[in-house]
């Protein structure tokens, strides 16, 4: 018989699974028409969930559960007060519930001042004082109306204290909404972090309590609590659900977790730049936390931040991170989750929250969901349920990993689970997680100790690699079975920016103390007859007093600092018969090894200490290593013979200063993929190549080496080279044996020339070319006249226009060809005769001033950002002659004195429209914008996707984002033709747009700019090409506009093939479209949610909406 447990309630208000982003209050006689029914559609429009009350006439004075349920599913509340809000007495009641509920909550109330000052809310004065007066007169008799009346005025009080928008009669109405939408879509846009991979229980309570110490609603000062508790018992699922319930309310967050571990990791300084560059979006660069303190201090001392620091474990880290709560500005706040509660109390912290565990109930409610996955279970579980619940003392960890071993076994299997767990006594709790580690294979406990030993905190990417050479494929099936036993998790790190960098694996800390316990009760008094070494004295003890045994598999040795020395003899690896993996990030040895065994997969020793490669070291064929790493090693002068690692799949020896010598064995091995060597800057010469797996080589910074290795055999695999700041002054004609190459880069290399036989190499497709013109010499050869690059795509950074020609000589099959940066002067005429040439790229060239030349094939030509451009080259670009087929794509810079070209038949400031039928017609789009910003024409400057401006197209009321962004201050020329634009749901538009030019009737389009934060003088034109177009299906709207733009003789010679509209047409449906037009700004707000990310929008106007506003 099956029973269904009732489901809590706990958990449904920390889902932040809202119905409503925005629930708006507001006195309809007042704004319901006007500015809030604009707000609105306004925050609809951008997609934010927003509740408006349209049932006010109906409605009588006490607020109906329903509109209460409303308010308590909102994330934001966004109060009107206009100037008879505080008339109505439901509109205070209103106020009153959302003031104490999202107090409650940690929510967010933005009070907009609409036609009143909020000293007139704050201190109920002027009208806001009248209404009070008329309803105290009214309730005299009546105390519970009186008291009511003293809660309006509290919450008057309150919500006129808080910050908020305050509209002045001399702004606009569509700039001050688009304020509001834009600081909504910030809040409701920030990331909400993972609260925990199982079901939430038990949180609402604890959540409550946490909330009653913040006191988030007070902004009289900053303020510190601390959560205390033993690991495993949710301190930092609690602080993570805090965060995000709380977030809103807040200018700058930052949620640094792990703060012990990473203390020690990083160091204290790490930890500074996360927390600026979380809570003020920069990167710093300091060098020490005295340096960090003062800059936390300046930055920081104003602005309200949620600041949490999980884990912390010693006095220092809060003294350097937020020494006393004047740091940060008023109303911040400071959750710090520790073990130690003395640590807090030192610190003169006084708000604490001890964390207890589960109750019964609780612990009963997550148990069964992680032990059947389901609210419903088989009743003749309940005994078996009880006695395990009782058992995990309602540590919601153990709880966690217990129920998910459990999962999918028998009542049997429960029993004798439970038997083998109880043979352990409740308090060591850690054995919970040794029975889940007996529960895995032999190889899955291999990899769960190598994880919790040496890779805690690795990117899982590395781990694979690194586990993969032990474990071969079954690695990432071995890693996935230890994440669903919840033994290990994984996380993805974020920068600075929000975007993701890496996939981090981690564990809990009692999960991690009982692997490695697991480990050192293989031998509790001998660390040699241990197969795992990760704690430095045990290592540096093994290797001092030579007790090295059979038993060790893996040592990872990360000193804390680089200078601590370790003296042995150098004998200590040759009884570690069956070691590994042997990982040295940090320390210094008195000697080199004098013996490495065969055994070695992985050997990575930052700071090799020998000069050489031992042939008493590597005396043997170390068959089974794969990856071989001995960067920054100072003693470091040669590579000795490494014949005897016949299947070495990296090696990587960089940043080795004193390298002089490589040996010729290292270009023969078969298995070889990576070739590291990059930096090593006294190496003098590179032995000859014949590496058919290699794929990847790196001599960038090897500025003694002259010679580019010579290449034996043919290499298919190899794809990329860059060569940075190298000596190399050429490369050999056995280059053109790099078969596979597609992609060369070279920079820096003062005295390097091409040889000609790099046109033989027919799949090496880019080249990018920085630096020196002398690396192109001018073709005087036979084979450089006669054979043909299949070279597309050219980079250079070109100095002037001799060198340009003579690489177009060099590359003539060049299609895309980027000349960004470039200190040019002049694009040659030369440039007319490169029939391949389709796109350019003169982004960034602040020295360019002449354009003399255009392929004859252009597409698209892109000179952002080009301010030394003369009007010639510009009236060049935008010539009718260069624009007659209607194909090519141009942008410049714009001038102040810029205007139209007349061959624009229609022109207009702003937005711009025509009419066509049956077919879509041919038409070449003119855009230019000037704006008084110098930065706009730096060539550092990096676009904001919120300061381009964005192109809408508007056919029949449907709005659709054209996926074009334009950088203000430049002229844009470009075919207006929808098929090239990236439109979402293209197919649906391109059905609509079938379905209307089928029916043979006139369709109105028109083209909208949207940009946000700055002002810009924006003017449009639109050329239509006649013989592509049947100018009897086409007619442009408001034709009177374009009359006072074109000379009146231009408009005769047109008209015989222009059809403009009639006077009658005009009278009949231009004010229809015009406010349409006047409307669309407030549409097109929602956009702005969209333009940081790459897919476009798209969205039915409500026609009806449009008409009633």
């Amino acid at each position: 018989m099956a029973m269904q447990l009732p489901s809590s309630s706990s958990s449904s208000s920390l889902s932040n699974d809202f119905i409503y982003d925005v629930f708006i209050s507001f006195r309809g006689i007042d704004t319901r028409s006007g500015f809030t029914g604009h707000l609105y559609k306004a925050l609809c429009d951008k997609g934010i969930r927003t509740f408006i009350d349209d049932k006010e006439l109906q409605r009588g004075d006490e607020i109906t559960p329903s509109l209460l349920k409303s308010i308590e599913h909102s994330r934001i509340a966004i109060i009107v007060f206009s100037e008879n809000y505080a008339t109505s007495s439901f509109c205070l009641d209103e106020l009153v519930h959302i003031i104490n509920y999202f107090k409650e909550k940690g929510r967010l109330v933005l009070p907009v001042f609409y036609g009143v000052e909020p000293s007139h809310v704050r201190h109920q004065n002027n009208k806001y004082g009248e209404a009070l007066t008329e309803f105290e007169e009214m309730f005299q008799n009546n105390k519970e109306n009186m008291d009511r009346l003293q809660k309006w005025k509290i919450a008057l009080n309150q919500v006129g204290n808080l910050s908020g928008f305050h509209f002045k009669k001399d702004a606009y109405e569509y700039e001050f909404i688009k304020k509001i939408v834009t600081e909504i879509s910030k809040k409701i846009n920030r990331g909400l972090l993972e609260v925990a991979d199982h079901p939430i229980v038990g949180l609402e309570s604890r959540l409550l309590h946490v909330m009653s110490l913040l006191d988030v609603g007070c902004d009289d000062g900053a303020c510190m609590i601390g959560i205390c508790g033993s690991g495993g018992l949710g301190k930092t699922t609690l602080t993570r659900a805090l965060y995000n319930l709380i977030a809103d309310q807040f200018d700058g967050l930052c949620f640094l977790h792990s703060v012990r571990e990473n203390s020690i990791k990083y160091g204290l300084e790490h930890l500074q730049k996360q927390l600026l560059s979380k809570t003020l979006g920069e990167e710093f660069n300091f060098g020490h936390v005295s340096e960090g303190i003062p800059i936390i201090k300046d930055r920081l001392h104003q602005k309200k931040v949620l600041l949490i620091l999980d884990d912390v474990d010693k006095p220092k880290q809060l003294k350097v991170l937020v020494g006393e709560p004047g740091w940060l500005g008023p109303g911040s706040r400071v959750i710090i989750t520790t073990r130690d509660r003395h640590l807090l109390s030192c610190h003169g912290i006084t708000r604490i929250y001890d964390l207890d565990g589960l109750n019964d109930k609780e612990a009963l409610e997550l148990f069964i969901k992680m032990a059947f996955k389901s609210n419903i279970i088989d009743s003749s579980y309940d005994y078996i349920l009880n006695r395990a619940v009782k058992y995990t003392s309602g540590l919601p960890l153990a709880i966690e990993v217990v129920g998910s071993n459990l999962f999918g076994k028998s009542i049997e299997e429960w029993e004798s689970t439970l038997d083998k767990y109880e043979r352990t006594p409740p308090e060591d709790i850690q054995n919970i997680f040794k029975v889940s580690f007996d529960a895995l294979d032999k190889e899955e406990k291999s990899v769960f100790l190598d994880i919790v030993c040496c890779f805690k905190g690795c990117p899982l990417a590395y781990v694979e690699k690194i586990l993969h050479f032990h474990y071969g494929y079954c690695i990432k099936s071995h890693i996935g079975v230890l994440v669903e036993k919840s033994l290990i998790k994984t996380y993805i790190e974020y920068d600075w920016r929000r975007r993701p960098t890496n996939v981090i694996v981690t564990l809990h800390d009692l999960i991690e103390h009982t692997g490695k316990e697991i480990v050192q009760q293989e031998s509790p008094e001998e660390p040699g007859e241990r197969s795992r070494l990760w704690c430095q004295d045990d290592i540096v003890h093994v290797l001092k007093e030579n007790i090295g045994t059979s038993k060790i598999e893996m040592i990872y040795l990360n000193f804390p600092t680089k200078n601590s020395e370790i003296d042995w003899n150098g004998k200590a690896f040759k009884k570690m018969t069956k070691l590994k993996t042997l990982i040295i990030e940090n320390g210094q040895f008195s000697k080199g090894p004098k013996h490495l065994p065969s055994t070695l997969r992985v050997l990575k020793w930052n700071r090799y200490p020998s000069e050489s490669m031992s042939s008493s070291v590597f005396n043997k064929t170390f068959e089974k290593m794969k990856i071989l790493k001995i960067d920054n090693c100072e003693y470091l002068t040669n590579i000795s013979d490494v014949s005897f690692l016949p299947n070495l799949e990296k090696i990587s020896f960089k940043n080795c200063k004193s390298l002089v010598r490589i040996h010729d064995s290292i270009g023969f091995l078969s298995q070889l993929q990576i070739l590291n060597a990059a930096d090593c800057n006294k190496l003098l010469s590179f032995p000859p190549l014949k590496l058919k797996s290699l794929r990847k080589l790196k001599l960038s910074g090897c500025t003694s080496l002259k010679k580019f290795p010579e290449i034996l055999g043919k290499m298919e695999n190899i794809k990329k080279i860059i060569l940075r700041k190298t000596g190399i002054e050429e490369l050999p004609f056995s280059f053109n044996n790099l078969i596979g190459l597609t992609d060369l880069t070279i920079e820096g290399c003062g005295k390097l020339s091409l040889p000609s036989s790099i046109l033989m190499m027919l799949n090496l497709l880019e080249v990018s070319i920085f630096g020196y013109s002398q690396l192109l010499p001018k073709q005087n050869d036979n084979l450089s006249s006669t054979l043909s690059s299949n070279v597309n795509v050219l980079r250079l950074n070109a100095s002037n226009h001799e060198f340009l020609t003579i690489a177009l000589m060099w590359f003539s099959n060049v299609e895309t060809l980027y000349l960004s940066g470039s200190t040019i002067k002049i694009l040659p005429e030369s440039l007319k005769n490169c029939l391949s040439i389709k796109c350019i790229d003169l982004d960034g060239c602040e020295t360019l001033e002449e354009i003399k030349g255009i392929p004859p094939n252009l597409i698209t030509l892109s000179a952002l950002r080009c301010k030394s451009l003369t009007s010639s080259s510009k009236s060049m670009l935008i010539s009718q002659e260069l624009h007659l087929a209607g194909s090519i794509e141009c942008c410049f810079p714009s001038s102040p004195s810029e205007r139209t070209p007349e061959w624009f038949e229609y022109q207009r400031r702003e937005s711009i429209s025509f009419s066509f039928r049956n077919n879509f017609p041919s038409l070449v789009f003119l855009f230019s914008s000037r704006v008084n910003h110098p930065s706009y024409y730096s060539r550092d400057y990096i676009v904001n996707p919120f300061d381009s401006i964005r192109v809408h197209l508007i056919i029949n009321e449907n709005v659709y984002n054209c996926g074009i962004g334009l950088e203000p201050g430049h002229t844009y020329l470009f075919p207006f033709n929808v098929q090239d634009w990236y439109l979402e749901e293209y197919h649906k538009f391109k059905s609509m747009l079938d379905d209307a030019l089928l029916k043979n009737e006139w369709i109105h389009a028109e083209v909208r700019f949207c940009n946000w934060g700055k002002e810009y003088v924006v003017e449009s034109g639109i050329h239509v090409i006649k013989h592509l177009t049947n100018m009897d299906d086409f007619q442009f709207t408001d034709s009177f506009l374009c009359k006072n733009r074109i000379s009146d003789e231009y408009l005769k010679s047109s008209r015989s093939d222009m059809k403009l509209l009639s006077d009658e047409d005009i009278s009949a449906t231009l004010p229809r479209y015009r406010a349409l037009r006047r409307n669309m700004l407030t549409l097109l707000l929602r956009y702005q949610r969209y333009y940081s990310v790459p897919n476009p929008y798209y969205k039915k106007i409500d026609s009806q909406t449009c008409s009633m506003m």
